[in-house]
């Protein structure tokens, strides 16, 4: 059997860890940062960060058609040096105007570097190992957040700076950047396509069933990740449990992942998708319905073994509606989804807990999942099996 573990695929999943350490060290901090710097309210909170997911929206699709058109290599490093020099821009954003500026702009290099860098990952792969590649390439996101958003609280309660939390993001995507200097890929013949401009080329059209069930499933972990740090502080008294809670969270993601991966190489995509919803769907229940540090700490873990089954089960399924020249336009309909609702979790979540509380945010994320589940057996699995292509 062909090799998993070549030098090129290492490579990528050591850049893509780097790209989600760099991310996840600020993200559970940067709610209690605009608090505490710029007295920021929870909606103002939810405000600024959705225009970070906004302007990741907007690109995802463009960078998936340039991806597919030019140098994969160039792309890839083009995006990641912006993605990576963002991170000055929180070192010197004095106002909350500034830092609203550059967070927002700061989406578009991300939602593109991590287009580029699943697409590289795809392509370096051996079509036997492919599948399954996907799985153990989603463990750098996993272990990436189960790893930095402890570092990042660690480092806060210890220093009570949150600059030296910016610069160690800033040195870990400026790592990840320097991994992918050194790829070593043989050139790809590129060809523009010469086809009338249509929305095919920016968005995967046979895929969006499967992308209205992700943004569903998304919306719930927009609320709660966002929320997740103020509502333990606010409401359960614990200062220091957002570490722990994405600790478990990546130990299901990274347990599921394990097991998924194997299945996946056996063709069982929506066998994965599907019970790792059905799990997911049960934490949401547990986080909003419970609310001490039971409900707390095991939704962290159910969220964790559901999306790690579903996430790489959903990827492989966009991969197999598409052709091979449009595996970037796959990734970017894919991200483009979660980015939605996400986007769309974080503004509402802001709004909900500013104005109705807590469990109305969290019981709105439960209920969205559930449209996205029903959903799913209702209409995306079924056209998945009639049009996939591999």
């Amino acid at each position: 059997m062909e090799k998993l573990w070549n030098l090129n695929y290492t490579k990528v999943w050591w850049a893509n860890f780097m790209i989600f350490f760099s991310f996840m060290i600020t993200t559970p901090l940067l709610p209690l940062y605009m608090g505490d710097t710029f007295a920021a309210d929870k909606d103002t909170i939810g405000l600024v960060l959705s225009g970070y997911t906004l302007t990741a929206l907007l690109a995802r699709p463009f960078s998936g058609y340039i991806v597919d058109s030019f140098s994969r290599k160039a792309v890839l490093l083009i995006c990641y040096f912006l993605f990576f020099a963002m991170f000055a821009g929180y070192l010197v954003a004095g106002s909350m105007t500034l830092f609203a500026i550059v967070r927002t702009m700061h989406g578009a290099p991300m939602g593109a570097t991590a287009v580029a860098n699943s697409t590289m990952a795809i392509d370096v792969l051996h079509p036997e190992r492919r599948s399954e590649g996907i799985g153990y390439y989603g463990l750098s996101n996993n272990l990436a957040t189960a790893f930095a958003p402890s570092v990042g609280l660690w480092v806060y309660h210890t220093t009570g700076s949150y600059d030296f939390i910016f610069i160690i993001a800033l040195i870990a995507a400026g790592i990840g950047f320097a991994i992918n200097t050194t790829l070593q890929v043989p050139k790809r013949a590129v060809a523009l396509n010469k086809d009338p401009i249509s929305l095919d080329r920016f968005f995967l059209l046979k895929g969006w069933r499967l992308a209205i069930c992700m943004a569903c499933l998304a919306f719930g972990y927009g609320v709660i990740s966002t929320y997740l740090a103020v509502y333990g502080k606010e409401v359960l008294g614990m200062t220091t449990g957002t570490g722990l809670w994405f600790t478990l969270l990546c130990v299901g993601l990274m347990s599921s992942r394990l097991v998924g991966a194997r299945s996946l190489r056996r063709g069982k995509a929506l066998q994965n998708a599907s019970g790792g919803m059905l799990l997911s769907l049960f934490g949401y229940l547990a986080f909003a319905a419970v609310h001490n540090q039971w409900g707390y700490y095991g939704a962290a873990l159910i969220i964790g073994w559901g999306n790690g089954h579903m996430w790489p089960a959903f990827q492989t399924m966009f991969i197999n509606l598409a052709p091979n020249n449009k595996r970037g336009t796959a990734n970017s309909t894919l991200l483009t989804a979660w980015d939605t609702g996400i986007g769309f979790g974080v503004l509402t979540g802001g709004a909900l807990v500013e104005y109705a509380g807590y469990s109305s945010a969290f019981w709105a994320a439960w209920i969205v999942n559930v449209v996205g589940v029903f959903f799913f057996f209702v209409a995306a699995r079924q056209h998945f099996l009639l049009n996939k292509l591999r």
